[in-house]
């Protein structure tokens, strides 16, 4: 049974040595060589994550791993509490976050089984709550640059070492959801550029960055979306094999890439770990001190400690 970790209260590795954090289906959890695992709860002030966290070392390396449906696929993408997951991820010490999501292309080029190592978004979204910030503390930060270049570089190597189809950027078109696209959206999606389709990373890159995370997404292409002139042709079976043989490959991708992801000396080169710095926006008398608690584990680095926050 895992253990419950109070709101604040954050492991070790916070600051020092880069801890990973997966966050994806559970197919990707199930990595050979995972030792002393243990699922841990942890709670947020913006409500209940998707689930438990997965702790578990790949050799002397720390990995925190995510359900993001949760476990059984509980949780459509528009009522994942994407805040309080990415809340939580930091609670647990997570430096680095690796998104890993299924997609349809929107490219020929891209077939099913093709990584993308995805470099920006269109947030097309519209029913999730999409920052931390808001009235009595307001934020703007860039997302100009969504993801970690650093990352994505470890990822597109070991993409290389093991053979794996992969493309070296690309545009993710995050959609609300549950249905998917009507064939003209499609289209629309097309004609604007966009290399995959997907439902779940936005708002979670762009809350990843608020939470000076770095972030990267693999988007894993399990079939072309409805624009393809085949699309009403592939089988249920067909995408099933296709998502088993991706998981594989994800889990092959993560312990490939580890060296590369846990090997920075200091604060992330591209600037993720202080996204914030010249963010926050509402002067420092007019802060709301219930909006400042709940920012502890987010912006504690900036904000200090809090009186009456979660982490005294």
């Amino acid at each position: 049974m895992g253990q419950d970790q109070q709101a604040g209260q954050q492991a070790p590795g916070q600051a020092g040595r880069p801890v990973i954090g997966v966050i994806g289906g559970s197919g990707v959890y199930d990595i050979e060589g995972l030792t002393d695992t243990e699922w841990r709860r942890f709670e947020s002030p913006f409500g209940e994550p998707s689930d438990a966290l997965l702790f578990g070392r790949l050799g002397e390396q720390q990995l925190v791993f995510l359900p993001r449906h949760g476990r059984g696929h509980v949780h459509s993408p528009s009522t994942i509490n994407y805040r309080a997951n990415i809340d939580a991820m930091k609670r647990a010490g997570v430096t680095e976050i690796l998104s890993v999501s299924a997609v349809g292309s929107l490219k020929e080029q891209l077939a099913p089984g093709t990584f993308v190592i995805v470099d920006q978004f269109i947030d097309r979204t519209f029913a999730r709550e999409k920052s931390f910030f808001g009235e009595g503390m307001v934020a703007h930060v860039s997302v100009a640059h969504p993801t970690c270049r650093r990352l994505g570089a470890a990822l597109a190597g070991a993409c290389d070492s093991l053979g794996i189809p992969h493309q070296v950027g690309g545009t993710y078109l995050t959609m609300e959801g549950p249905q998917f696209s009507t064939k003209a959206e499609s289209e629309l999606y097309r004609s604007w550029g966009c290399d995959v389709i997907g439902m779940t990373n936005m708002p979670e890159a762009k809350l990843a960055r608020e939470a000076e995370l770095c972030y990267a997404t693999v988007a894993m292409v399990t079939d072309y979306d409805c624009w393809h002139p085949d699309h009403d042709h592939v089988t249920v079976e067909q995408i099933v094999r296709v998502l088993l043989d991706n998981a594989a490959k994800a889990r092959s991708l993560v312990t490939t890439a580890l060296p590369a992801l846990a090997g920075r000396q200091g604060g992330c080169e591209a600037g993720c770990h202080h996204a914030l710095e010249a963010a926050l926006i509402t002067a420092p008398e007019k802060r709301d001190p219930a909006r400042l608690a709940m920012l502890d584990a987010v912006a504690g680095r900036l904000l200090g400690p809090v009186p009456g926050g979660a982490a005294e």
